[in-house]
């Protein structure tokens, strides 16, 4: 059977209201932002605890198909790469405590027009997580259940129901409790994704990274899931794959509903090699990265963020980082 043909037909459906809607969004993120770096020290609204920064290389592959051969793929090369690694909460909570967690890549030494149109970049950054689909539709839904939560699982559980009837409402807040205790098998162990679409030159493509070789054991009970990745990488390194999943049809690969899991094949197109380094909370490295951007949008023009999802986190994270001086 003949594999699927990625499609060039993509098309972005921008609502009226949005920029209105997202500049709402960016000031309730600002403020719960502040409110919890007044308790917690200055950090970012969502993935603040910041669990390792790493060092690697990202090597991109030869003879990749023409939908991934564009911006940072489109030839063979290697680029410097710092990683952030993170839980997705609003606080510094324990690693104990379930989840989502953040593999942000920034990969340094590309050359091309910016996402922003603020003239020519050399970063390419990939924010990921252990989620292959967004879990909302569209960033609506997110941001109300984001600021429910913050008001406690009895407040979420009533913003739910009001919003999807009794029956629904109670499904939901199952469906998240689900979601968020999902086991973790740490960062050597778990793929990651962008779980939204980018653009790959005239292509959309969205993006996962999956670890490759041997890593270890899995800990499924490490305490910190820093000191697990530290460990590892002071006596090897470690390896993954980064793969394009590309575009079909509106159907199969919708481009503005996060939540759904695309049907495409997934292309192997570059090596995040990690080599052995003393990785700490400490080092120099963990503090420039911490104060850094680590943004879907901070992107070749190549690589530009797709999608509802993608438009309302450009405005939020450019908030966030003001609040905490990275802008």
């Amino acid at each position: 059977m003949q594999a699927p043909t990625p499609s060039t037909q993509w098309t972005e459906v921008v609502s009226p209201d949005e920029a209105q809607r997202f500049a709402g969004y960016a000031q309730r993120f600002a403020e719960l932002q502040q409110r919890k770096s007044a308790k917690q020290g200055e950090g970012r609204a969502l993935h603040r605890k910041q669990v390792l920064a790493i060092e690697g290389l990202l090597s991109v592959a030869d003879n990749l198909p023409d939908f991934a051969r564009h911006g940072l793929f489109a030839q063979p090369n290697t680029y410097r790469t710092v990683v952030r690694l993170s839980n997705g909460g609003m606080d510094r909570a324990p690693d104990r405590k379930p989840d989502i967690r953040g593999f942000s890549l920034a990969v340094h030494g590309v050359h091309g027009d910016s996402a922003l149109g603020h003239g020519p970049t050399n970063v390419q950054c990939f924010a990921l997580i252990n989620r292959s689909n967004f879990g909302f539709a569209t960033s609506v839904e997110f941001v109300d259940v984001v600021m429910a939560a913050t008001q406690g699982p009895a407040a979420l559980l009533k913003h739910l129901i009001r919003h999807h009837g009794f029956l629904a409402g109670t499904a939901r807040m199952l469906g998240l409790i689900k979601s968020m205790g999902q086991p973790f098998a740490g960062f050597a162990h778990q793929a990651f994704y962008s779980a939204a679409p980018i653009a790959c030159g005239p292509y959309a493509v969205r993006v996962r990274l999956r670890p490759t070789g041997d890593h270890g054991a899995p800990d499924t009970d490490a305490q910190s899931w820093g000191l697990d990745m530290a460990k590892r990488l002071a006596t090897r390194p470690l390896y993954y794959a980064l793969d394009l999943q590309p575009y079909l049809n509106d159907k199969l690969t919708p481009i503005e509903d996060a939540s759904i899991e695309w049907l495409s094949p997934y292309t192997e197109v570059a090596t995040l090699t990690l080599p052995r380094q003393v990785a700490s909370p400490d080092t120099e490295l963990a503090k420039t990265v911490e104060a850094a951007v680590f943004d879907p949008w901070a992107a070749l023009a190549a690589h530009r963020p797709l999608g509802e999802v993608m438009r309302a986190r450009k405005v939020v994270y450019f908030q966030s980082q003001k609040g905490r001086g990275a802008a």
